[in-house]
């Protein structure tokens, strides 16, 4: 953000420059002499000295534009990836398989934040039927967060979708930082060959997922975890549960995530 601030301000100068040489072109501004130039940026100086808020409204201009920009490009790469979003083999699908919204997640079993959210997910499946909710892995937060999610995207190879669930509850409630031995502790608890679990871990499906979700977090922009999606919309952070649950509710009285 300051590097984007940095650049606002320095075209804003730039604009004031050309301005007050009469619109000359950039290769005339190189005739400038030495002098010239340090006239024109006293004269900028101190119009923005004397006039801050020009600049304030500038930054302000160009940061809106760039949100516009971003939410336009996001909004098209939603729309390119809505199938591997939605009905990739790689995710971990909760609620109703056959919903009429989806409620797409990305996480990381590190991220407080998720923990914190997890706990909206769950409300929303259980007070909303026809909602199905996919679960994608995306570890950002270090070694630790990938070996756990190499051991959970291991351990779907053996759960039944329901308890798979119940897996990624267990793991992502878990207290401290979660690694790969916390992953194992919970699929020993959950009866799993741990023998065979540590060799898909290192498999071609898990590997797979992994950079289906990852290339999808940069196709789409994502900083960081929790991050949500519903239709066309992406909402950032713990946004809690009643944005999410008026997103759905919009999506099903007309198709968009704002009606």
């Amino acid at each position: 953000m300051q590097f984007f601030r940095s650049v606002s301000a320095l075209a804003l100068v730039g604009g004031l420059a050309l301005g007050a040489a009469a619109g000359a072109r950039a290769e005339e501004a190189a005739l400038f002499t030495d002098a010239q130039r340090k006239a024109i940026e006293g004269i900028v100086k101190d119009y923005l000295v004397k006039n801050p808020d020009v600049l304030q409204e500038a930054i302000a201009e160009g940061e809106r534009r760039a949100q516009e920009t971003q939410k336009l490009a996001q909004a098209a790469a939603l729309k390119e990836a809505r199938e591997a979003l939605v009905n990739s083999p790689h995710g971990i699908v909760a609620g109703n398989p056959e919903g009429d919204v989806t409620l797409v997640e990305f996480f990381d079993y590190n991220c407080g934040y998720c923990r914190k959210a997890f706990s909206d997910v769950q409300t929303l499946i259980k007070s909303d039927p026809k909602l199905r909710v996919v679960l994608k892995d995306f570890p950002v937060l270090g070694a630790e967060s990938l070996e756990a999610s190499r051991i959970a995207l291991a351990a779907k190879q053996q759960l039944k979708p329901e308890k798979m669930f119940d897996f990624h509850a267990k793991l992502l409630e878990s207290k401290g930082r979660i690694n790969g031995e916390r992953a194992l502790a919970v699929a020993k608890e959950f009866g799993l060959d741990l023998e065979r679990l540590k060799k898909d871990a290192q498999g071609a499906e898990v590997k797979a997922a992994l950079a289906e979700n990852v290339g999808l977090g940069d196709k789409l922009s994502l900083s960081g975890t929790p991050a949500f999606i519903i239709g066309e919309e992406i909402l950032p952070g713990a946004v809690g549960v009643e944005p999410m649950r008026k997103t759905i509710t919009d999506m099903r009285q007309c198709g968009h995530t704002s009606c």
